[in-house]
C-alpha cells in the first residue's frame, strides 16, 4: 500500500521496524529520537508521540504501529472522522505474535494489509470485521478492484447487517463484470430482471448496473455503477463545455442511466482538440479518446449521414466512435442538438 507509516516506540519495536523495512523497502519507520540507534532506515522524531502519531494519521494511507492496542486506540481517538477517510490502522505486538486490523478494514485495506504483514512475519492476524469472519460478501468491497462506484453508500450499514445476519439477498446485475464473486453464500440469490427481484422475499438487494433504479427498490439496495458507458460526440470546434454537458444530461436522463457509469468521453481526431470537450472531461474527472477517421469510416452505424461524411470523412462520429472504443452495442442511438452536436451511448460488453 502506497503511503504506509509505521510508528515504533521501544527498542524492540524499533528492531521490528527494521525488519518491516526489509520486507517492505516502500514504507516509512518512524521512532523516538532518545531510542536512535543511528540506523539511517529510521527517521528519528523529537516532538511528543501524541503529536507525531497526529501527523501520521492525517498524512498516511496506512498507519502500523508497533506497540499496544489500547495505547494506539487513545492516540488515534480524537482524530477519527469516518471509514472513507481515516486510513487503515494496524497494530502488531511487542512480540510479533499478532498483526491486528484495527480501523477502516474494509475500505481502508487494513484487512488484506493484515493478512499480508502476517503472512510475511510468521503472525497470526487478528480480522474481526463481521463479512470477513463469517467469509461473507463485504457490500461496500465488491467492486473494489473493478473500479466500480457506490451510487448512495447510506445504505451500506444496513445492507451488511442483512448480508452478515444470513437474511435472504437478492443480487441483480446487468452491467460491469460478471466474475466479482468466487461462490456466493447461501444467503445470496440472483434475479434475472429487476421485476423478479422486488417480487423475491429478500430483505436486501445488491445492484450492479448503470440504469437509473427506482426509489422502491434503491431504498433497500447498495446499488453500484461500473464503468460502462462510452459517450460518442460528435461536435464542432467551437461546440462549448456546456453546451455538451447539457446534450450528455438529457440523454442520459431521456434513457434512464447514470453518469456515474460513464467510462469515456470519445470522438473523431480533429486536427486540433476541441476546449469545450477538453474543459468536460476535466470538469466530470472522465477520460477523452480520439479515433481517427479511418478507423471510424470502418465501423457500421445505423445513422449515417453524407453531410457528416463531406466534413469529416466519415459517414458516423457519435455512433462509431462509441461503438468503436466500446467494443460493446449502441445503447442510444445518435441524438441531435442543433446546430452541431450529436451523442450516442454504447455500453462496454463485459
Amino acid at each position: 500500500m502506497k503511503n504506509t507509516s509505521v510508528l515504533a516506540i521501544t527498542k524492540n519495536g524499533v528492531k521490528i521496524g527494521q525488519n518491516l523495512k526489509k520486507l517492505f523497502p516502500e514504507w516509512d519507520i518512524y521512532g523516538p529520537l532518545k531510542l536512535s540507534n543511528e540506523n539511517n532506515d529510521i527517521i528519528w522524531y523529537s516532538m511528543p508521540t501524541s503529536e507525531k502519531i497526529a501527523d501520521l494519521f492525517k498524512n498516511s494511507s496506512a498507519l502500523i504501529c508497533l506497540f499496544s492496542l489500547g495505547a494506539v486506540i487513545r492516540l488515534i481517538a480524537p482524530h477519527l472522522k469516518d471509514k472513507k477517510t481515516d486510513p487503515a490502522v494496524i497494530v502488531i505486538d511487542d512480540k510479533i505474535n499478532f498483526v491486528i486490523s484495527v480501523l477502516s478494514g474494509h475500505i481502508g485495506g487494513a484487512n488484506e494489509l493484515t493478512q499480508e504483514i502476517a503472512e510475511k512475519l510468521g503472525s497470526l492476524p487478528v480480522i474481526t470485521t463481521a463479512a470477513d469472519v463469517n467469509k461473507t460478501i463485504s457490500v461496500d468491497l465488491v467492486g473494489r478492484e473493478l473500479n466500480w462506484k457506490i451510487d448512495d453508500d447510506s445504505t451500506v450499514t444496513e445492507i451488511s447487517a442483512h448480508m452478515v445476519n444470513e437474511e435472504p439477498i437478492g443480487v441483480f446485475q446487468d452491467a460491469g463484470k460478471k466474475k466479482w464473486c468466487k461462490e456466493l453464500p447461501k444467503n445470496v440469490s440472483t434475479y434475472g430482471n429487476l421485476q423478479d427481484l422486488k417480487k423475491s422475499n429478500s430483505k436486501a438487494y445488491l445492484i450492479i448496473s448503470d440504469k437509473i433504479i427506482d426509489e422502491e427498490l434503491s431504498r433497500k439496495s447498495v446499488i453500484y455503477r461500473p464503468p460502462s458507458l462510452v459517450i460518442g460526440i460528435g461536435l464542432h470546434w467551437d461546440t462549448t463545455k456546456e453546451t455538451i454537458k447539457e446534450g450528455i444530461d438529457f440523454c442520459l436522463e431521456k434513457f434512464n442511466l447514470s453518469s456515474k457509469s460513464i467510462a469515456k468521453l470519445v470522438s473523431i481526431k480533429k486536427p486540433h482538440n476541441v476546449q469545450g470537450l477538453i474543459d468536460l472531461g476535466k470538469e466530470m474527472r472522465i477520460p477523452i479518446e480520439y479515433v481517427n477517421k479511418e478507423d471510424l469510416a470502418g465501423i457500421s452505424a445505423p445513422n449515417p449521414s453524407e453531410t457528416v461524411r463531406k466534413f469529416e470523412g466519415t459517414a458516423s462520429v457519435s455512433e462509431a466512435a462509441a461503438i468503436k472504443v466500446s467494443g460493446g452495442e449502441l445503447i442510444v442511438e445518435k441524438q441531435k442538438f442543433p446546430p452541431n452536436l450529436t451523442i450516442a451511448i454504447a455500453r462496454i460488453l463485459s
